[in-house]
C-alpha cells in the first residue's frame, strides 16, 4: 500500500505505485484527500489539515485498503509513505494490526505515545533526514525509544539530508 505525500495522489505517487507493481507486488495507492491534488504549498497545507481532521475516516480508508489488497491475493501487506504519507503509513500499521507485515515511513511525523504504538505488530523502517527542519530528531528518537521499550521491531536511520530527500 502506497500512501501519498502532502501533494495528494498525483502522477509521482502513481508512478511509484506502478514501479512497485512492475516488481511483482500487488500495489495500491490510497487517496486520503478524496480525489483532490495540491498544486501549491498553500493548497497542500489546506488538504493536509483537512485530512488531519478526519483521522477516523482515513484510518477506515487504510483498513479497507488492507482488506482490498488481501482480497486481491496479497499474502502479506506492507505500507510505504513519504512525509504526510509516512505518518499515515505508520497509521496503517497501527490500524492493520496482524494484517500488516511491514511499515516504511520516509520522514513522516513520528508518533511517540506508547499507548498508540502498542498496536503495531509489523516491523517498522523509518528513514529520516538529520537536517530536517520540520521533524525534530528528538521526536524521532522518542518514537524509536518507545517502540524499543514496547519490544517492537524497529529500525530508524538518519541520513545527512533535509526533508524530502
Amino acid at each position: 500500500m502506497v500512501v501519498h505525500e502532502w501533494w495528494g495522489l498525483n502522477d509521482n505517487i502513481r508512478a511509484a505505485t506502478e514501479r512497485l507493481a512492475g516488481e511483482g507486488y500487488v500495489a495500491l495507492a490510497v487517496d486520503l484527500y478524496g480525489g483532490k491534488v495540491a498544486t501549491t504549498p498553500d493548497s497542500a497545507t489546506a488538504l493536509m489539515r483537512a485530512a488531519g481532521g478526519n483521522v477516523e475516516g482515513n484510518r477506515a480508508n487504510l483498513s479497507a485498503a488492507i482488506d482490498y489488497l488481501r482480497a486481491e491475493g496479497a499474502k502479506k501487506v506492507g505500507t510505504i509513505g513519504w512525509c504526510f504519507g509516512g505518518r499515515w503509513s505508520l497509521q496503517a500499521g497501527l490500524v492493520g494490526g496482524p494484517r500488516v507485515q511491514a511499515v516504511v515511513m520516509y520522514y513522516g511525523s513520528p508518533i511517540t505515545d506508547p499507548a498508540q504504538l502498542q498496536a503495531l505488530q509489523a516491523p517498522l523502517l523509518g528513514l529520516f533526514g538529520s537536517q530536517d527542519q520540520g521533524i525534530p530528531i528528538d521526536s524521532v528518537k522518542a518514537m524509536a525509544a518507545a517502540l524499543d521499550k514496547l519490544g517492537k521491531n524497529e529500525t530508524v536511520q538518519f541520513f545527512a539530508a533535509g526533508h524530502g530527500f
